[in-house]
């Protein structure tokens, strides 16, 4: 059966239809769902069964960690360890926004979410409805791109429904991606490294080494 498919608006999020997709994630589904970049996967990042289904539904490699949307720097701090001070400096510049930071994970997150690497990459993203449904779930959720591993990403929801078929039961259609390029991605949890960006995506990399360098 071909998933069902809920338009919200994507400037002024229905407050029922937010309610609904976040009753859906926390009993444990995973939802097509629309970012700023692309339409990710999104699913209860601390329910284990939620994020096994999100790495099946992808085909995706166990060896590779999930990254999460969060509401503010205040749930980053629930979900890491301290956090270095460029984490807070590319915060303050970048979020809310297409950059992802990859940071020490706290405890409580579960060794499949972080692929056992002990990281967790982190974005609060510039669209209202993954937040609006992260503020009514009071939980992070899973972020991955709403496609099957090495398939072109989904900037619509058709487009996930049509790649994922019956692997996902509910997609969240907000419009048309506001841009075609996914996050960039800065890595701080090496210590003996300050920070490096291990993936050029929205955000020039020259801007990111432009913004440390002035720091």
């Amino acid at each position: 059966m071909l998933a069902e498919i809920i338009k919200i608006h994507h400037e002024t999020p229905e407050a029922s239809l937010v309610k609904y997709a976040a009753e859906q994630i926390k009993a444990g589904q995973v939802l097509g769902m629309p970012t700023d970049t692309f339409y990710g996967l999104a699913a209860d990042p601390l329910n284990l069964r939620a994020v096994e289904r999100v790495y099946e539904i992808k085909s995706r490699s166990r060896h590779k960690p999930l990254s999460l949307l969060i509401e503010s720097v205040d749930q980053a701090e629930d979900l890491a360890r301290p956090l270095p001070k460029e984490f807070y400096d590319l915060a303050r510049r970048f979020w809310p926004g297409p950059l992802t930071i990859i940071v020490r994970a706290a405890s409580k997150l579960p060794l499949k979410v972080t692929a056992n690497t002990g990281n967790v990459a982190l974005r609060i993203p510039s669209a209202k409805i993954p937040l609006a449904v992260i503020r009514a779930a009071g939980i992070p959720i899973t972020a991955t791109s709403a496609n099957l591993s090495g398939a072109s990403e989904c900037t619509t929801a058709e487009q996930v429904r049509d790649q994922l078929q019956d692997r996902i039961g509910i997609i969240v259609d907000g419009g048309i991606s506001p841009r075609e390029v996914a996050s960039t991605i800065v890595d701080l949890s090496n210590g003996d490294v300050r920070w490096r960006v291990i993936r050029e995506g929205a955000i020039p990399a020259k801007e990111i080494s432009t913004f440390f360098a002035q720091g």
